[in-house]
């Protein structure tokens, strides 16, 4: 997905001068042909992220467009308070990429775990928060994000994620896009655990669909309500803590829909959520064993014939 993002940026630079990329000592071997092409457009600034974060707005007030660039939960967890006053308080056009979400830098050891960022983050307005599924989806998501004002958030993968989607896909902010059509069932798929969902549903022949969600806010209500009505039977997954992440993201449309009279008590689908338990893993490992360390993944059981 990194080199998908920065393929995509070296494009919309080369429509807009004011495309800027800023990297936190890292990304060599990924951000070489943006740099070579776009050398007064970068900056590598140190193993200084708040510092980045600082920098970033103050470009943005300039009039860039302005992107950071780290390892999962440096340009986040560790920027919070940046993020939320210097960033998204002034409603900056800057963006911020986290490459490794969740356990993508497994055998760094929890440090390097960013499995907390969805949760911290969503609850900050003005952002947007993305984690595209594939590289395709990450083609889409940093072209939108170039060319929407705003701050985004966008959680990107390691390296190596296999493409997904069979053709081009058309992307908006806010809506998902379907992978594979049944009935009675769907599941729910945000970032690296889309190919593991369509693996999963297709290898067990499930009469089940597969949605990827691009996007985890803003969440298209209307569509959402028309998917809800159509299942009885929803599972979210996700390589994020269970609390505030994905699936309660969806489970707050599912309420909300409920108290604006859009849906009755007998019409809402079961909904199962797939992610982390309320604990770290203080253990280094690749990320397929961390996951299924920590339960990220499905079961035959969780569908209703």
């Amino acid at each position: 997905m990194r080199t998908a993002f920065i393929n995509q940026l070296i494009e919309e630079a080369r429509k807009n001068s004011k495309v800027f990329l800023i990297v936190g000592d890292l990304g060599f071997s990924v951000v070489e042909p943006f740099v070579e092409e776009f050398p007064q457009q970068f900056l590598n600034i140190g193993i200084a992220e708040q510092n980045m974060a600082g920098v970033a707005a103050g470009l943005a007030m300039e009039g860039y467009c302005v992107y950071i660039y780290s390892i999962g939960n440096f340009p986040t967890l560790r920027c919070i308070e940046q993020i939320r006053y210097d960033i998204c308080y002034h409603n900056l056009n800057v963006k911020i990429i986290a490459v490794g979400g969740g356990y993508a830098y497994g055998s760094l050891g929890p440090s390097h775990h960013a499995t907390e960022d969805i949760g911290m983050l969503r609850t900050i307005p003005n952002l947007t928060i993305c984690a595209p599924g594939d590289p395709i989806e990450a083609t889409e998501v940093t072209k939108l994000s170039a060319n929407t004002f705003g701050p985004f958030y966008i959680r990107l993968g390691k390296a190596g994620e296999p493409v997904v989607h069979e053709s081009n896909i058309v992307l908006s902010i806010g809506n998902c896009l379907p992978i594979i059509s049944g009935k009675r069932n769907a599941v729910f798929t945000m970032g690296a655990t889309l190919k593991y969902a369509k693996d999963f549903v297709i290898n067990n022949s499930l009469n089940a669909s597969v949605y990827s969600f691009p996007f985890i806010k803003p969440l298209n209500k209307l569509k959402l309500l028309e998917i809800f009505l159509m299942y009885e039977n929803i599972i979210t997954i996700e390589e994020h803590q269970s609390s505030a992440g994905f699936g309660s993201a969806i489970l707050e449309v599912l309420n909300d829909l409920l108290e604006e009279d859009l849906m009755q008590l007998n019409q809402i689908p079961r909904l199962k959520r797939v992610a982390i338990p309320n604990k770290f893993y203080s253990i280094a490992g690749t990320q397929d064993y961390l996951r299924n360390a920590a339960g990220v993944a499905l079961n035959i059981e969780y569908f209703k014939n």
